[in-house]
């Protein structure tokens, strides 16, 4: 539903500008969206769209230089990067091109790690790395390390972990962008699974292909919204 209780993102005319030298750069203009809860989004646009700009915005990495960002109506763009670390932690899920997982780590305690850092106890931890796992349908290999893993797994790893808090936004940056196109269109089908479980998702892209599996597509060009597309399936 598109009320105003399930607004998980607001955002009103951001910008972010680059002082290169004497010459400033607007990486995103007036971009102004609201994303609800349960929608999978995918932010297309070539490079140097601005795309990666706001992702890094969405995601609490960086800060506007202009406008104002809600996430879960809590007004972020003005917090302090301990402030930004916190709500990262408990509120985004990440899943990058690179699959950041530590080498020597079986798949258990790489998913296992942001539990760790948020100080849940070891029980707790089990459970909710087990059923992370169980998700991405890893369960079975959760004891190898990511050299003994596909591609793929490795992705599917990296989804588990940014599950494992149970946060309210999965964010995913060029998620199949390292993968062949057989074992892409897995894990994107697997984003499908974790969206139709009341997921919102994410999906930053510069692949029509991949931005064609999503209910809407928000088009970015020269740093602004040129086109927001929904598809249907939100009511």
């Amino acid at each position: 539903m598109t009320s105003e209780n399930n607004i998980i993102i607001s955002a009103e005319d951001l910008w972010k500008v680059y002082q290169l030298g004497k010459q400033e750069v607007n990486a995103l203009r007036e971009a102004t969206f609201t994303i609800y809860q349960n929608e999978f989004v995918a932010i297309m646009g070539p490079s140097g769209s601005g795309k990666s700009t706001l992702m890094n915005i969405i995601g609490c990495l960086d800060t506007p230089t202009k406008g104002k960002y809600y996430l879960k109506k809590k007004l972020v763009s003005t917090l302090s990067d301990n402030e930004l670390a916190f709500i990262r932690n408990r509120e985004i899920g990440f899943v990058f091109q690179v699959f950041n997982l530590l080498p020597r780590a079986t798949a258990f305690h790489n998913v296992e790690i942001p539990l760790i850092y948020k100080g849940a106890r070891k029980k707790e931890r089990e459970e909710k790395t087990k059923k992370a796992l169980q998700m991405v349908e890893m369960t079975d290999r959760m004891n190898h390390r990511p050299s003994e893993l596909s591609g793929g797994e490795r992705q599917r790893v990296a989804i588990a972990r940014a599950l494992v808090n149970d946060p309210s936004l999965l964010l995913a940056d060029e998620p199949t962008g390292n993968l062949d196109s057989k074992t892409g269109q897995e894990i994107l089908s697997l984003f499908h699974k974790i969206h139709s479980e009341g997921n919102t998702i994410i999906i930053v892209t510069h692949d029509r292909d991949i931005a064609a599996r999503a209910q809407r597509i928000i088009h970015l060009k020269d740093g602004r919204i040129i086109q927001d597309e929904r598809k249907g399936g939100l009511t």
